[in-house]
């Protein structure tokens, strides 16, 4: 019962609403953090955990550390994390859902409700082509955000996916 509270509580249209987006690595996750009030988008933070190259069960702990401070650091109300992709290795798939897990089940423990995003949904929201390049996505972050300045790939990445998710309060995806 508690997970479909937190389904709901996803989609309430909110006045308000500091939103944690994630793009999951297994040696790096994005994350960015905005406030989205009535239309508006608003930079709160972003950047990278970089994982070094350890076990793989070390670097799981690495991604639910670093995703449980951010949320205690900047404290968003929902957290959006981006959907596996098609990957030609099986065994980077494999390794992409459990750093994905690993983000996910910080958020929850923090009582955060999630929600997930496919990639092309995501570019599409932003960029408004679903077969936008990484390129595009940044430019159009850093545009929409008013950011100046370099913006790393992967940090651009959940701060398309934050967006994606305020684009979607309120409406079934």
């Amino acid at each position: 019962m508690l997970a479909e509270d937190r389904r709901i509580n996803t989609h309430t249209s909110q006045s308000s609403v500091r939103i944690l987006g994630v793009d999951p690595g297994s040696l790096k996750t994005g994350f960015g953090v905005i406030d989205y009030h009535r239309g508006k988008y608003s930079y709160v933070t972003s950047g990278i955990i970089r994982i070094a190259a350890l076990p793989l069960p070390e670097r799981l702990a690495v991604i639910s550390r670093g995703i449980s401070q951010i949320i205690k650091d900047h404290a968003p109300q929902v957290a959006a994390v981006e959907d596996v992709f098609f990957a030609r290795d099986p065994r980077a798939a494999l390794k992409l859902g459990q750093a994905r897990g690993a983000a996910i089940t910080a958020a929850v423990i923090s009582d955060l409700a999630v929600s997930e995003y496919a990639p092309r949904l995501i570019k599409q929201s932003v960029v408004g082509t679903g077969s936008a390049n990484k390129d595009q996505v940044q430019f159009m972050v850093k545009k929409m955000l008013s950011l100046n300045g370099e913006l790393k790939e992967d940090a651009a990445d959940a701060l398309a996916v934050a967006i994606c998710h305020a684009n979607h309060i309120g409406r079934p995806v």
